[in-house]
Parts: C-alpha cells; structure tokens; sequence
C-alpha cells in the first residue's frame, strides 16, 4: 500500500512544498519511496543515558534499556537522513537528577550534539531547596521542567506547595512537562486549571491504554483537557503502550488522530522518547510513522508540528 505525504523542504530560508512517497509494509510501518527534503524536527524529547555517569535505577528492569548506554553519537546515528534539526533533552529520572542536568549542559555547550535545550526534572512539591535549584537552572540551558507524576500518588500535585512552585516556574518563563497516565487525566486538569501563568506541555498523549483498547474515557479527558489555552500536547511515547508486537501506524492512528483534532496544528509538539520507543519500535520507524501521520495537514501545519510550536513554546531556536 502507498500513500501520499505533503510537506515543506527549505531552500535559502523559503519554504518549498514537496511531497514524498512512502510504501506501508505489512507491519504497519511506512518506508520513504523517494528520496526528498523534508520538514526538519526539532526533537523535544530526548533522552540519553550515560551510565559512566549516572544512575538510572528504573530501567534494570527494561531489557530494552538495561545495562546498554543511550548517547548523543547512538542517536545521531539512527536519525541520519531524518532530517532532525536539534533536540531537547528531556530528563530521564535519573537517580541524581541535578548531576543529569550539570552533565546534559556540558554535552549542550558542544554545537555539534545540536542540543538546544534541556528539560530538567525537578521537585515542586518540597520546598527544600527548590529555589536554589531553580537558580541554578537559570544560569544553564535549561528551558522547561518536569516532574515525573504517572508513578506518583494523585495528591502529589494537589498541594499548595507543588503548584506554588510550579508558578515559579512560569514567573521564569519556562515551560512544565506533565506526564500523566490516562486515568490520572482529570488529576492533570486541575493541576492546569489552577496554574494559569505557566505553559504546559502534555506528553505520552496522556498515556493512552492503547494495548487494553480503552480509548473513549481517554477521549473525553483528552479534549477536556485540551480546553485549557495554556495547555499543549506532545506527539510522543504512544508506540510504547500498544500491544507486544502490535506497535504500529494502525494501532495508534487513532490516538494521535485524536489528539491533532482536539488541540490542533498550532498547540502540538514532537518528540521521539528515544530510546524508551525501543520498547514497542524503534527511532526511524517511529518518525516514519509520525511524518505519515500528520501528512493530512498542510504544509504550513506540517512545520508548526514539525518544529515551529516547539521552537515558540520553549524558547529555542534551530537552523532548519
């Protein structure tokens, strides 16, 4: 099966509308027919492990992850020809979460990672030493944060104290990662609702159970959600929570397909959750896959996915 994909290349800082060929195999995944310029990503959810470094204790139990290293040279190696701009390292709960961030920063400051920003982990709901750590992140290229809340009690995020700090963070303009699971999605809402000074930034899709088949409470969540102005969505991680065997375009279209209607061209992100996409693919068919998907929208839409919202949402810029 083939199909169409409309998009932008860049020549001498114009936008050129192309359109490429792809070819759907059987499992789903699209391979490019023709060789073309495409629109460039910029990458919002990177993340590396360095385990000469650092600790990373929650992926012991991963086969896909343990014991194997994640650098900037593995993932520059696997987007040859992708046409991915820069990235945004996304932090990946390391155990020392301020030396992931202090070591990320030193592989920033080096052009040729074509890291443009990190996404720092951070904890809002204590504050011990949280003003000193935003203090200190302000002084790095740090451009948003996040807290890991899927594994985390529902009350974490309703304190006092978790959402005064996060109206800290967005008095420093940056921006808040949530990562909620599909039933924590009301959970989200309040936290959003009450932080009005912030933008957010919804990754995963919201977790969607894609491998048990529930997707109409998801729905309804979703698109309440996404009536929230400040709130945007990351097209991310869904590969990750379909069935064993079944992480394909079919299996998620649904989802994504969702998520674009409900807070359109202009509220939406990228990120491939490198190497956590492992689990249910891998990095070139996934942004095969996410191309395919989003070839509907028009050209313009196309590099506002891409990488335009990105770019304005988090405060970076990249030489596409």
């Amino acid at each position: 099966m083939q199909f169409m994909l409309a998009g932008e290349a860049r020549t001498n800082g114009l936008a050129v509308e192309q359109t490429y060929l792809y070819t759907c195999q059987d499992n789903g995944i699209p391979r490019k027919g023709a060789t073309t310029e495409m629109v460039m990503l910029l990458d919002t959810h990177q993340h590396l492990l360095y385990r000469n470094q650092l600790q990373y204790a929650w992926t012991h139990t991963l086969p896909e992850l343990a014991g194997q290293e994640f650098t900037v040279q593995h993932y520059q190696d696997l987007t040859v020809n992708k046409d991915v701009a820069a990235t945004l390292f996304m932090e990946v709960d390391a155990d020392d979460y301020q030396r992931e961030t202090r070591f990320v920063s030193k592989l920033a400051g080096d052009p040729e990672n074509r890291i443009v920003g990190i996404i720092a982990s951070c904890r809002p709901e204590e504050d011990a030493g949280f003003d000193a750590w935003l203090e200190e992140c302000a002084g790095l290229p740090v451009v948003g944060f996040r807290r890991i809340l899927h594994e985390a009690p529902d009350d974490v995020s309703h304190s006092v104290t978790f959402r005064s700090n996060l109206k800290k963070i967005g008095a420093m303009n940056k921006v808040f990662d949530l990562v909620y699971r599909a039933d924590q999605l009301d959970v989200a809402y309040e936290c959003v609702a009450a932080c009005d000074g912030i933008r957010f930034v919804l990754d995963h899709c919201g977790v969607p159970d894609i491998a048990g088949g529930e997707i109409e409470q998801w729905k309804a969540k979703v698109a309440r959600l996404a009536t929230l102005p400040h709130l945007n969505a990351k097209l991310s991680g869904v590969l990750a929570y379909c069935a064993p065997g079944q992480s394909n375009r079919e299996a998620i279209k649904p989802y994504v397909d969702h998520v674009i209607e409900c807070f359109g061209s202009d509220r939406l992100v990228w990120g491939s959750d490198w190497p956590v996409v492992n689990r249910g693919s891998d990095l070139p068919s996934w942004i095969d896959i996410f191309r395919s998907l989003i070839s509907d929208l028009s050209p313009s839409e196309q590099e506002a996915v891409c990488n335009g919202n990105a770019q304005r949402i988090y405060g970076v810029a990249i030489n596409a």
